[in-house]
């Protein structure tokens, strides 16, 4: 806004002193300050508003004024409430300098002329982006990308001063302007995105607002059809569709500001904004289908026994389409999800590919470009990743790169739970690396077992690796739950009873005798009893149940039996 505009406003209570020639700088914000200099916090095009308490004696005004100007302000109004009609001497350093100067009439509150400028700024600073915005978008809908959502987002943080990120539905950080500052911690991110998947579930519309760590974030979704093909065939993307279809997937817009305070027209700009990053994500969606395709013929022949040498052959395809420049083949890993909801109404084969191909980026990488390098097929309700791993050294078996379902499943546990609410399910299985062809058949049953056992254990997202298939544990998930009862019943029931009747700890005698592989001398130190009484004890166990100690197979009993109660 002019300075022109500021005399011409009779709320406002200006008088002008001096400096009619200038009346046409352009103001780009406002600051309140009694310091003697206050040049350290000046950008330059501020009206300068002082109560002048900084002001001893006649002295004063040119040093401050001269720290003005070489700041480049573009005005200074100088309140009457302190001394009544402004300083003689202020009025001629300002002369001297070439400062507007305004007198602020002894009514009218700092408060007031504060508001009125930066709504005015901000308005005409929203006109000018929206304009970007919209100019931005004709470049995108007819053409190549124009530099992606970081260039929007940096246009929110130079023109309104607004923080903002984009964030995937699990809360890797997708893109943030230059201008934001550091990036958000990782937590904060799952909590937005947990926030966000919440709100969306429970059907609010946007933005939803949040309170965190003292800050006020506005959460705008990014929705987006183009995509994702539609369950049961062909509905328009105009057409009503199941939320579920999509909220595990689609992107969303953090801003650090409290979108509850915003005029219509700011509103509709951030909506716009949205819109934009929006089509990004399409057009990088549209990217992946080579390699969705690629993955999806892999599968095939995979599946269908095919010849290692024909599956092999089709892996040198995809390597460098999937990692461009490298120049061994890479070894591979299988992911396979399965997102399953109450009703089964909703396909959760796009959704699981759409989610696997979000949660298989390095979280600690930044940037969409990350996801390109992960093939995903899906079947049914079931998506399967191809997921290149660097060749390792032959000294080293891949275990310790790649991916790794604990992991996996800790960075995207909170917020896929948020989005699941209480009727859906994520179980996730893992492979271990495969060095050729060959062991790709291997690796795909490897990590569809691995994700039954996952699917076995209780809550909204588990995961389970490929570590834990050589373990007795892989058993018992499978065992029915009516004979798990049975069984733990009828071998434990009858030392529980006793234990509550005479108060001897028989289980957690039990417990520890197996823990210490049947040492009598190891478990008497760990339990701090002398061996007799330990005797005596397992002698009561082995009376109760009708079973011997000494015997492996009754040991291993037992030790099952503790492990399913």
């Amino acid at each position: 806004m002019r300075l022109r505009a500021l005399l011409d406003t009779d709320a406002l209570g200006l008088r002008l002193l001096g400096g009619e020639d200038e009346l046409d700088r352009t103001v780009r914000g406002v600051m309140t300050t009694d310091l003697r200099d206050p040049s350290r916090y000046l950008s330059g095009g501020e009206l300068v508003l002082t109560g002048l308490a900084w002001r001893r004696d006649a002295a004063d005004s040119e040093p401050f004024v001269r720290l003005l100007a070489q700041a480049g302000v573009a005005a200074l109004a100088a309140g009457e409430a302190e001394l009544g009609d402004i300083p003689d001497d202020l009025v001629t350093a300002c002369v001297q300098h070439r400062l507007p100067l305004f007198a602020v009439h002894e009514s009218v509150a700092f408060a007031t002329i504060t508001e009125h400028v930066v709504r005015q700024v901000s308005g005409e600073r929203a006109g000018d982006l929206a304009a970007v915005v919209d100019r931005h978008r004709r470049m995108m809908t007819s053409g190549p990308a124009g530099g992606g959502p970081d260039v929007v987002l940096d246009l929110l943080g130079s023109d309104l001063d607004l923080r903002a990120w984009v964030l995937s539905p699990t809360g890797r950080l997708i893109a943030g302007s230059k201008v934001s500052g550091p990036a958000l911690p990782a937590d904060t991110c799952a909590r937005l995105a947990a926030e966000h998947l919440a709100a969306t579930r429970t059907g609010r519309r946007g933005p939803h607002r949040l309170l965190l760590d003292g800050s006020t974030y506005s959460l705008f979704p990014i929705r987006s059809w183009g995509h994702r093909p539609a369950a049961g065939g062909g509905r328009s993307p105009q057409g009503a569709r199941d939320v579920r279809e999509t909220v595990l997937a689609d992107w969303l817009l953090a801003v650090e500001a409290d979108a509850g305070d915003w005029q219509g027209e700011r509103l509709d700009l951030l909506q716009g904004v949205t819109q934009l990053i929006a089509v990004e994500r399409d057009r990088r969606d549209a990217a992946r289908t080579v390699r969705r395709r690629l993955a999806q013929e892999v599968l095939e022949l995979v599946q269908t026994g095919a010849a290692p040498a024909e599956i092999a052959a089709r892996l040198r395809v995809a390597a460098p389409v999937l990692l461009p420049g490298l120049g061994a083949a890479p070894h591979w890993q299988v992911v396979v999800a399965r997102v399953e909801w109450d009703g089964g109404e909703v396909e959760g084969g796009p959704v699981a590919q759409s989610l696997l191909e979000e949660i298989l980026v390095d979280p600690q990488a930044t940037g969409p470009e990350q996801s390109d390098r992960i093939a995903v097929a899906h079947t049914g309700d079931e998506a399967i990743a191809l997921v290149p791993l660097p060749a390792v050294s032959a000294e080293h078996d891949g275990s310790e790169a790649g991916v790794h379902a604990d992991a996996l499943l800790e960075s995207v546990r909170g917020p896929l739970s948020a989005g699941l609410d209480d009727d859906g399910r994520v179980t996730l299985g893992v492979s271990a690396a495969v060095h050729s062809a060959e062991g790709l058949r291997g690796a795909l049953e490897e990590a569809r077992h691995a994700r039954r056992v996952a699917a076995a254990r209780p809550g909204r997202v588990c995961a389970a690796g490929h570590q834990e298939l050589a373990s007795h544990v892989l058993l018992l998930p499978f065992v029915p739950d009516d004979v798990r009862r049975a069984f733990t019943a009828r071998l434990l029931d009858p030392l529980r009873d006793y234990d509550r009747r005479h108060r001897a700890e028989l289980i957690p005698t039990l417990e520890a005798f197996l823990d210490c592989d049947g040492s009598w001398t190891r478990c008497a130190t760990r339990l701090h009893l002398h061996v007799n009484t330990l005797r005596y004890r397992v002698g009561r166990i082995e009376q109760l149940t009708g079973r011997d100690l000494s015997r492996l197979e009754d040991k291993l009993d037992f030790f099952l039996a503790l492990r399913m109660s």
